[in-house]
């Protein structure tokens, strides 16, 4: 569901190294994976963004091709926390068989997330009341 032309965008925040890790992705994967995050900021959906399942079922993960095909990249965000895009992890996946995130990246998207909603509470939800 899109957002209303009177609403504004949801702002994004970025957590941990997710920012300088989004940064160090070729500018090809940079470009889709900001395009991605903007229409999700925009409350609209994106091909190449899916849901998580699990504990992580609130979190959209992105993956993106390099051109050569060789290489994913993922990034991973929610907007289940208030009315804010927090962009969770950016990773580029290292195994080349399976499609399955990676345990260690799994941990860190729930550590993130955890971070995510108590940096909500402490500088947003405040405000809110």
């Amino acid at each position: 569901m899109a957002r209303g032309a009177s609403q504004p965008d949801r702002p994004l925040e970025f957590v941990g190294s997710s920012k300088d890790d989004l940064s160090s992705f070729p500018p090809e994967v940079k470009l889709v994976t900001g395009f991605a995050l903007r229409q999700i900021q925009v409350g609209k959906s994106h091909p190449d963004a899916k849901p998580m399942k699990g504990n992580l079922r609130d979190v959209v993960e992105i993956c993106v091709d390099d051109y050569s095909g060789d290489r994913t990249f993922r990034t991973t965000c929610t907007t289940k926390i208030g009315e804010i895009v927090y962009v969770l992890h950016a990773f580029q996946k290292r195994s080349m068989s399976g499609i399955a995130t990676p345990k260690r990246e799994l941990d860190l998207i729930e550590q993130r997330l955890k971070a995510a909603r108590k940096h909500y509470e402490e500088h947003h939800a405040k405000t809110k009341q």
